[in-house]
């Protein structure tokens, strides 16, 4: 487990460890045993910094079992059961590595990543029965949050129960949800999950059948706007959730565009400034290396997404520059 981030090619990332929390070890696995065991070798702890001066790595995580099969099974759900917060890491492409096929036959090469991620890492794909666990994840938390919010004491209103039906958007895709006593139905679908979750809790523990093919999953939860954050399987998903009465209304919201960056060089990761290739004026071309930034003993060459010409100069060689900190702007 490395402080580096895969979303971002796998660039270093530094700051305080605001939480960590391995999962559960076991004992060794004694002669004829058959269970899995988890091992995990670390030296670092909660409330600690991963600084720019030191090597990525967080920790070691080992599982054991007497099958490969089942190793890969222990790992996938150890990950999943990985808590940590802060710095960028490479957990979530553990986990896509672990559920890839070619992965699981052992078909590997010093090229599989090249070959497999061509256009960069994005997330584990979630399949049609992972989205419909994390949807009903996401209600059933929803309609726990509301049912806390009615019981606080001094309202002036009346006491509102939480609403049965809910609409869940995760990945674009809407789901109707239906919590009740009897259950929790997904698009029509009753689902056999038995969920326990409380507001604040950081981890939800689904069980049931036909889960993504398993009956244990681990479900890292936290709040987000409108929703929540669900992280499981190799891939983190935010997912919107509204009363069903109120979802249809957000068809008339404004959409927010996001800026475009590309005239900047941005620094992707925190690090020294070691190098500046170019001057206010300067004409420069796709691809060429504009500056290298040094962090955690490696050396990253940044280049220009774009032909332009260099308007201004925000740093120097020598800065110390933080993630996303302007480095050039191009005209």
């Amino acid at each position: 487990v490395y402080a580096e981030d895969p979303y971002r090619g796998f660039l270093p990332s530094i700051g305080r460890l605001v939480r960590y929390n391995p999962p559960e070890t076991s004992p060794l696995p004694q002669a004829g045993g058959g269970e899995a065991r988890v091992r995990v070798d670390d030296g670092v702890r909660e409330g600690g910094e991963v600084s720019m001066f030191y090597d990525p790595m967080i920790a070691k995580l080992i599982t054991w079992a007497p099958t490969r099969d089942g190793a890969i099974a222990a790992q996938i759900a150890a990950l999943d059961a990985f808590e940590l917060e802060g710095p960028g890491n490479n957990i979530d492409f553990l986990s896509a590595i672990m559920q890839h096929p070619r992965f699981q036959s052992g078909a590997l090469t010093t090229g599989f990543i090249a070959e497999e991620y061509p256009d960069g890492f994005h997330g584990a794909p979630a399949d049609a029965a992972l989205l419909k666990t994390l949807a009903a994840v996401a209600a059933f938390a929803a309609t726990a949050e509301a049912d806390r919010a009615r019981r606080i004491d001094g309202q002036l209103g009346k006491r509102l129960r939480p609403p049965a039906d809910w609409s869940v958007t995760i990945d674009k895709i809407d789901h109707a949800v239906t919590v009740s006593t009897d259950g929790i139905m997904v698009d029509g679908e009753e689902l056999d999950l038995s969920l326990e979750y409380t507001p604040g809790d950081r981890m939800v523990v689904a069980d049931g059948h036909g889960i993504d093919g398993d009956e244990h999953l681990t479900i890292r939860i936290a709040k987000a706007r409108a929703g929540f954050k669900l992280t499981a399987r190799g891939a983190s998903h935010v997912a919107r959730v509204l009363p069903a009465r109120v979802a249809p209304y957000t068809a008339h919201l404004i959409e927010k565009v996001a800026p475009d960056l590309s005239k900047f060089l941005i620094c992707p990761m925190p690090g020294l400034l070691v190098r500046l290739d170019v001057a206010a004026g300067d004409r420069v071309e796709a691809g060429q290396a504009l500056a290298v930034v040094e962090a955690m003993k490696m050396e990253n060459i940044l280049r220009a997404e774009k032909t332009g010409t260099v308007k201004s100069v925000a740093a120097k060689t020598g800065d110390s520059l933080a993630v996303d900190q302007v480095i050039l702007e191009l005209d």
